[in-house]
């Protein structure tokens, strides 16, 4: 089943609304008249009670001998009773029939009272009574003065009928109103829908119409259009992405392709046939190498990057590296260390990953900086420092800001063999454990790269 659009949902709900809106005033303004009319009629009986005890407490005071002044035949009507229930007076067209039970009496006797009847003899409508103690000089007599609630009964019939009447046609108005009013109001969202089905990625830089409304359309609009932003950027990004990855695979598939053809056809001897092979692996580890950052940089983008993670010691996993390093900062004629610790520092992460993340560090050091090379840990409130020191001329000034950008560079690197992927590497690994990578000059010469790790300080001084 097709949902229905917006604009009749919302009609709908409005409508449904209304209807309770009206609904419920119609039950209040039926209820406050019928309040206000039994309030009405039992004030207009006090009055004809005390008119009546009045006249029956007079000598040979009669109610059957009232006029129009005091009783509406057909309409109102009196009763006087002894203790016993008895009739003693009664206005017509009453008989000598009681009005009250024996229980309604004494309940009269004792205090006035109101009652809702029925019928009576000679008035076939229901009406209501006051019962209440008269006396007089021969004793404690009962005076019931009562009138019939048809006026009221036809009152409220007809405002119910008028109700009827005007509450479907105010809903329906109402409602008429409401589908125009969802219409006026979801028009930018119309405008919107439009544009965006017009935009696509040959496009780009086309953004949604915004409304200056200052509501939460306006809002949408913005929002929608700093979505539109990012995916943009994300696109550039992959576009670049690709472009450079496509750069980097030709390069070495290039020299591997030569080196191929060589041994296939120009090798003359056993030595050169070697070496032809011995470079054409060479290029193949590269294009390893090359392929696994870039799925490990794929796999962060895809949903984070999977880790294992556990309790690590800083200075373990700084030696570890160091040993991984030693022979190749050995053929480089540099010193690879460990800083001096002040204290023991543990923290939970991925140990391959973060060993990985510093091995980078260390190679890069190793074949872009000068002088010895020094990994240092240390910590900063909750957060553990893994830094790599070097000596030399540092990182070039404009190049601080994109460091850890893929494929970026340094005009120095640019003629090496390196992808300019090791510290995109560093960063991702970085992000995974919720901390961030970082770069700068040291003043005394030399570039500083570290890792800023989470780190719990109960579970550093557990360590």
């Amino acid at each position: 089943m097709r949902p229905l659009p917006v604009r009749i949902q919302v009609t709908a709900v409005f409508a449904v609304a209304m209807a309770v809106v009206l609904a419920a005033t119609g039950i209040f303004l039926y209820a406050r008249l019928d309040g206000r009319l039994g309030a009405a009629l039992d004030r207009d009986l006090r009055l004809r009670a005390q008119d009546l005890s009045s006249l029956v407490q007079q000598p040979g005071g009669s109610l059957a001998a009232t006029g129009a002044t005091l009783v509406e035949r057909g309409e109102s009507y009196a009763q006087l009773l002894d203790t016993r229930g008895h009739v003693l007076d009664a206005t017509r067209p009453l008989g000598r029939v009681s009005l009250l039970t024996a229980e309604q009496l004494g309940q009269a006797r004792r205090g006035a009272i109101f009652i809702n009847l029925r019928a009576i003899p000679g008035l076939d409508e229901p009406s209501r009574v006051l019962a209440t103690s008269v006396s007089r000089s021969s004793g404690t007599f009962v005076l019931v003065v009562g009138a019939t609630t048809q006026d009221n009964a036809v009152t409220l019939a007809g405002l119910r009928n008028e109700l009827f009447v005007v509450g479907p046609v105010a809903l329906l108005l109402a409602s008429i109103i409401g589908y125009a009013l969802a219409g006026l109001g979801l028009r930018p969202v119309e405008s919107m829908r439009r544009r965006a089905s017009e935009i696509s990625a040959e496009r780009p830089g086309e953004r949604l119409p915004v409304p200056a409304t200052g509501d939460e359309i306006e809002r949408l609009g913005e929002t929608l259009n700093a979505m539109l932003d990012r995916l943009e950027s994300a696109l550039a990004r992959e576009r670049a992405f690709v472009a450079d990855a496509g750069h980097e695979l030709r390069t070495p598939l290039a020299l591997l392709r030569g080196e191929l053809e060589l041994a296939l056809h120009h090798a003359e001897s056993p030595a050169e046939l070697e070496e032809a092979v011995r470079l054409s692996i060479a290029e193949v580890d590269r294009l390893a190498q090359l392929a696994d950052a870039l799925l490990l940089i794929a796999r962060s983008e895809g949903g984070g990057l999977p880790l294992h993670v556990e309790k690590l010691d800083a200075n373990a996993l700084a030696t570890s590296v160091v040993n991984r390093f030693a022979w190749r900062a050995q053929e480089a004629g540099k010193l690879l260390s460990v800083g001096p610790l002040a204290t023991e520092i543990r923290f939970r992460g991925d140990r391959l990953r973060l060993e990985q993340a510093l091995g980078n560090l260390v190679e890069n050091a190793l074949r872009h900086g000068a002088g010895d090379v020094r990994l240092v840990a240390t910590t900063t409130g909750d957060t553990v420092e893994l830094h790599c020191l070097d000596c030399g001329t540092g990182f070039p000034r404009e190049f601080l800001d994109r460091a850890f950008d893929r494929f970026a560079r340094s005009p120095q690197a640019r003629g090496g063999s390196g992808s300019g992927l090791g510290l995109a590497i560093v960063q991702v690994i970085a992000n995974a454990h919720g901390g961030l990578a970082r770069a700068t000059n040291r003043p005394e010469g030399g570039a500083d790269v570290w890792l800023e790790l989470p780190c719990d300080p109960a579970e550093e001084a557990a360590g």
